[in-house]
């Protein structure tokens, strides 16, 4: 009795073993997460490799700036966030990308040179002018256009878009201006994996996505 209860003991460790490994292979589809979960994930949890990483995003934040954009840090400054009006991108109400809006979007390509280096989150939002409805489906056709244009002039492997119609506005919706406000594409920046190996080794440097 024994030997064969060691026996089934080694057999289920064969069979439990291997899922185990594939578990820890399996990676994290950034795809499958919300929105709030690509803005906390990677984490940093080393100090040091984390004030590398700030330094570094302070230093692509003043270069955005410097070209007229509206960007802010957040997670710490180790995440950046750069906000363009719609109207600089579609005309009222379409969804059709304009001349300013691909000119405005073309800086962004070059963060998308070294895939892993960055995951991009484009997040649309409209002000609540219409139904529900109307709102999700608007958001949803512009985002999907702004996607499928940097998929036509660079790389998607680490986009990720979202279409949250009137549900987080940045203001009350209650005027012209407040509205405009609201009607917004955010970019948000995110360290990947590629950026948080370079960390490590001390090596992050605004030169590797300045091509």
């Amino acid at each position: 009795m024994k030997k064969i209860h060691i026996l089934i003991v080694v057999l289920v460790a064969c069979l439990v073993m291997p899922v185990g490994i594939e578990a820890k292979k399996k990676k994290v589809d950034i795809y499958d997460l919300s929105l709030d979960d690509n803005l906390e994930t990677p984490e940093i949890n080393n100090d040091k490799h984390s004030a590398r990483i700030q330094d570094y995003q302070y230093d692509v934040a003043v270069s955005l700036k410097k070209q007229n954009y509206d960007v802010e840090l957040m997670r710490d400054n180790e995440v950046i966030v750069v906000t363009l009006p719609a109207g600089q991108l579609f005309a009222p109400n379409d969804t059709v990308l304009t001349s300013l809006g691909m000119a405005s979007l073309k800086p962004f390509l070059k963060f998308l040179n070294n895939p892993g280096f960055y995951k991009m989150l484009l997040v649309m939002h409209s002000d609540d002018t219409g139904s529900r409805q109307y709102t999700e489906n608007l958001t949803r056709a512009r985002v999907n256009a702004v996607f499928d244009w940097i998929d036509e002039n660079g790389s998607v492997d680490f986009v990720v878009p979202y279409a949250l119609g009137a549900s987080d506005p940045m203001v009350d919706n209650n005027s012209m201006d407040n509205r405009k406000r609201n009607r917004r594409l955010e970019i948000y920046l995110v360290p990947e994996e590629v950026m948080l190996a370079q960390a490590k080794k001390g090596r992050v440097n605004i030169h590797m996505v300045q091509k």
